[in-house]
Parts: C-alpha cells; structure tokens; sequence
C-alpha cells in the first residue's frame, strides 16, 4: 500500500475526528477507495474503536437507479438515522467511477431527496466527522489530470503541516471574527455586502475538511446586499453549472441566471425557504492547492478566492443571539479574487488581489 494512504488515514483519525477508544465509526466511502478504507479500519482498530464501512454516501451508481425509479415522494429513513444517532465519528471518503452519474436525475427528485434526509444530516454534524478525498481516476479526470498527477496533488494538500496553517489562517480569523460588516468586489461583476456581526470565525486547518485551507463564518441570514458573479463553476448533482449570476435584497435571491444548467440553480434555490440566503462566507487560504479541480473540497480552499454558500448555515459559525439559516442544502460557489478584487472589513481593505494586509506585497 501506498505509504500516503496510510499518513492520509493516520490525519483523519489523529488529527481530524480525534477517535477515542470505544467509539463507534462510520466509514462512508465508495469501494474505489478500499485501499483507504483498509488503511482507516487499521488505524481505528489500534485505538480500540469499532469501524462499520458502508457506500451509501458515495454509491452514485445505486443512489441513481433508485432515484429513477422512485416517485419523488421521500420519508426519512429511519433506519439509518439510527445508525447515526448511535455513530460517534462519521468519516465521508470522495472518490468514484463516474463524475456524473447522477446527471440524469430530475434536480426536483434530487431535491425532495435532499428535503427527506435532513434529519439524518443534522444527525451526522452533531458527531465528530470529517469529510475527505481519495484520488480516484474519476476525480483524476474531471481535474483534467492524470492519475498520477492526482495523487501527488491530493496528498500533497492533504498530509501536511497542519499547525502552520493554523498560525498562519489565525491572523485572517483575528481581523473576521470581531467584524460587523465584509464586503466582497470582483471587478464589475460583483459587489455585494453582508453582517457577520456575533458570528464566530472558524478557522479550518483539516479538522472537518481534510484537506483544510479556508476560513468561514456566517453572513446574517437578512443582511445580503448587492450581487455576485460566481465566475468558477461546480457541479451539482452531476452537473456542470457556470457562470452563476445571484442578486440579493434584504438577505435574499431575487434574481439568479446561470450560463449551463440554470434549471439545476434554481431547483437548489427552491429546495426550501432557507435556500434562497446564503449561509456561509469562506475566504481560501491555503496556496498548494494551485489549480481548479472541478471539486468544491478542494477548490474553495485555494488561496485567492473567496466563496459564498447558499442554504444552510453550519451551527458553530452562528452566534447564541443570532438566527442560523437553516436549509436541507449547502452549496458553495467560488469568486476568483486574484485580480481587480478586494476584500473590505468595516470599511478598511484587508486582501487585495488576493494578498492579505499580512503578506508581503500587500497594497492598502
């Protein structure tokens, strides 16, 4: 076995979910990543916890025929959310045989789908979890990237220092977290305005994501003002959505297009009442990852890009005296920020052109 898995494996017990003895873990990963799943059954099993692999997260293929055959009516499965409710660490492993294989699910099944399962969702964010890739050819060749390359790439940006990427991320934590007001401009496309006045900056070095590289809070769920051009695409449900144009008043989207897939953006944004205000504000920082990969997990860490999400707002980035936005979706959207851009905070210029007011070559 590749040694990387193994380092790989020992990050996300060690370092990401903090295992324990007795725990119960699940491990939802596709059969393509077997190698990483062994190498996580060997790691728990030497801290004395108690590992149960499963697919369903990632068995597009299954999740696809049913799907089809199903008549967009959903309950809850309470047989898994039982299992996750007795689960101390969820561990979700990306990895595939085909990119897109949900490609030709109607988007409003995908969304009742969605609707049905938000009580297992929230299930598994109240456990110690960590979400991770494994460099599967599938994701080799979406990244346009050979196997090979792929690897490198990911456990390059996965087995790391994760230490100095916390010192370093908390000097951008220490300017966000006491801030009432951040304002993002991208040339003449965007420029919207948002609060993050009571909510917490969080500081992901690899605990939850692995690979880490951002920090993100909250944008009060009423305050969004102005518009964005999302000028990196992403896919969602399989699909490939471009160009994505969102105009917000009071908090909300009162205008969306789309170059590729508009039908896929606004099913997202009809999912729910909450899908249509934006429940994060990400800033990536983490410069290994150097190139647009077609997978958010990666992507909306690079350093020189800011993201925003749409639908739900994770708990921890939500102040006791404030509202979380709640949504049963969570889908990020990336503004590159390396030319004719900044980011303002209360008024004063803190990234320019993706140099922080921290960094050499900063220009206020």
């Amino acid at each position: 076995m590749d040694p990387r898995i193994r380092e790989h494996a020992a990050t996300i017990v060690n370092h990401s979910v903090d295992l324990r003895s007795g725990d119960n873990v699940v491990i939802d990963a596709h059969h393509v990543a077997e190698d990483l799943v062994v190498a996580l059954h060997e790691v728990v099993g030497e801290h004395g916890a108690n590992p149960l692999a499963v697919s369903h997260r990632t068995g597009k293929r299954a999740q696809r025929a049913y799907l089809r055959a199903a008549d967009d009516e959903f309950e809850t499965p309470e047989h898994e959310l039982a299992l996750i409710e007795e689960t101390d660490v969820y561990i979700a492993v990306r990895a595939g045989e085909n990119a897109t294989e949900t490609s030709d699910v109607d988007p409003e099944t995908s969304a009742a789908y969605s609707q049905a399962r938000q009580p297992i969702l929230d299930e598994r964010l109240s456990t110690r979890w960590c979400l991770t890739q494994f460099p599967a050819p599938a994701n080799a060749q979406l990244a346009e990237m050979s196997t090979e390359a792929y690897e490198g790439f990911v456990w390059d940006a996965v087995n790391k220092d994760w230490e100095t990427v916390r010192k370093h991320q908390a000097q951008m934590v220490e300017i966000l977290d006491p801030a009432e007001t951040v304002r993002i401009v991208s040339g003449d496309t965007t420029d919207v305005t948002l609060s993050v006045a009571g909510n917490p900056t969080i500081n992901d070095y690899g605990e939850r994501n692995l690979p880490g590289g951002e920090v993100f809070t909250a944008p009060r769920p009423d305050s969004v003002e102005g518009e964005v051009l999302f000028d990196k695409p992403l896919y969602h449900q399989g699909r490939e959505v471009t160009d994505v144009y969102l105009q917000f008043e009071g908090g909300r989207v009162v205008d969306h297009t789309a170059g590729k897939n508009e039908a896929v953006l606004t099913e997202v944004l009809e999912t729910d009442r909450g899908a249509r205000s934006l429940g994060e504000l990400g800033i990536g920082m983490n410069r290994d990852i150097d190139r647009f990969t077609y997978n958010m997990l990666f992507d909306e860490k690079m350093g020189d890009t800011v993201h925003m999400a749409v639908g739900r707002a994770y708990e921890d980035t939500v102040g006791e005296e404030n509202e979380q936005n709640n949504s049963a979706v969570h889908v990020d959207m990336i503004v590159d920020m390396s030319e004719e851009s900044y980011i303002e905070v209360d008024g004063e210029v803190v990234q320019r052109d993706g140099t922080f007011r921290f960094e050499d070559g900063f220009e206020s």
